[in-house]
């Protein structure tokens, strides 16, 4: 079996912004997301997975590394201070590569 290496970029975050960070997404190139509820505890305290203002979401993207690296960037630079969220990258493998864009420059 043939499979590529791509990036899963994960973000917890508050579900408030949602919308946003959809829309972030898919203007820094994204092809397609996962968001599923969240409840944990962090720096902000115990967060349940009710979907209200006080809840959290897991947003999965799979996607090149550069897309990747963009989208953790702006998510930094627009995110990080003004709300809840904590972001990661990890290398992973997949079938039908071309659905998650291309790693060459």
């Amino acid at each position: 079996m043939h499979t590529e290496t791509r990036t899963l970029l994960t973000v917890v975050c508050e579900a408030s912004v949602a919308s946003r960070l959809i829309a972030d997404l898919e203007r820094l190139g994204a092809r397609g997301y996962t968001i599923t509820e969240a409840r944990g505890k962090g720096g902000r305290g115990v967060r349940d997975a009710g979907w209200d203002r006080s809840a959290n979401l897991r947003l999965e993207v799979v996607c090149d590394a550069a897309t990747a690296h963009a989208i953790a960037s702006h998510l930094r630079d627009h995110y990080y201070d003004h709300f809840a969220m904590i972001l990661f990258l990890a290398e992973v493998k997949v079938l039908r590569a071309r659905k998650f864009g291309s790693d060459t420059a």
